[in-house]
């Protein structure tokens, strides 16, 4: 079952945040992921939500979206994304 991981993520710092978005897509890669929106504009339909830079991925399953995050290939960019940006994420299976 497709699974997706939804994250918002609040730059901090967009010079070094530049490097972080050249290191995760091949991390996400190679557990399968394929980006399915990467920081497109959004808008706020209702209630008080009022995100920042969104980046939804799909994977092949929950399983593989939390092998990638814990993953060695994605351990130098998520250290990146953590000294650059705050962030919240959930991963929802699909139908």
């Amino acid at each position: 079952m497709s699974a997706y991981l939804i994250a918002d993520i609040t730059v901090t710092d967009q010079e070094r945040y530049e490097d972080y978005k050249k290191l995760a897509p091949p991390a996400i890669a190679a557990y399968g992921g394929k980006y399915v929106a990467r920081g497109g504009k959004s808008e706020k339909l209702e209630g008080s939500w009022d995100p920042n830079r969104i980046v939804i991925l799909e994977f092949e399953s929950t399983e593989k979206a939390k092998q990638f995050i814990d993953s060695p290939e994605y351990e130098e960019a998520r250290e990146l994304r953590h000294k650059t940006a705050t962030s919240n994420m959930i991963v929802v299976e699909g139908l």
